[in-house]
């Protein structure tokens, strides 16, 4: 699974102009399922998302996760992360978890993140969503199991 992961201090999902998720100080994740991927892996993921220290401490070191402050966590279906984009100038999506396990999967994350943290937030599968953030830093990272 991949996560391309934002610190923000604001973000919110937009579906056919109804707000249908929104956090504050948090991260926002765009979720990206490979064929590959299995409940074992969306686990390793959620631990990395809650655990990840990217969010400042008192020295102003990188050292506290959005668990540790009690941020939100944002969820965001996005299967153009699995692109394959070695070649060419058209990405492939041959190695993307086909749509229903795509969204198995990501709806399983999404469940076992509202178990764990207090702030969960998610896109909708399949939908055609407006993602509004502002990023802290800007604080971006790339998470791969």
């Amino acid at each position: 699974m991949i996560a391309l992961i934002q610190r923000v201090s604001s973000a919110s999902v937009e579906v056919k102009h109804k707000n249908v998720a929104q956090i504050s100080s948090g991260l926002l994740a765009l979720i990206g399922v490979q064929k590959q991927d299995n409940e074992i892996k969306a686990d390793k993921l959620l631990q990395k998302l809650l655990h990840y220290r990217v969010f400042e401490d008192a020295e102003g070191r990188m050292n506290l996760s959005v668990a540790a402050i009690e941020g939100g966590l944002l969820l965001v279906p996005q299967f153009t992360l699995a692109a394959d984009t070695a070649s060419g100038l058209r990405p492939g999506f041959s190695s993307a978890a086909p749509p229903e396990e795509g969204r198995r999967l990501f709806d399983y994350l999404v469940t076992e993140a509202q178990g764990q943290l207090k702030h969960v937030g998610s896109g909708v599968f399949g939908a055609d969503m407006k993602v509004s953030l502002v990023n802290e830093g800007p604080a971006t990272f790339w998470l791969e199991v």
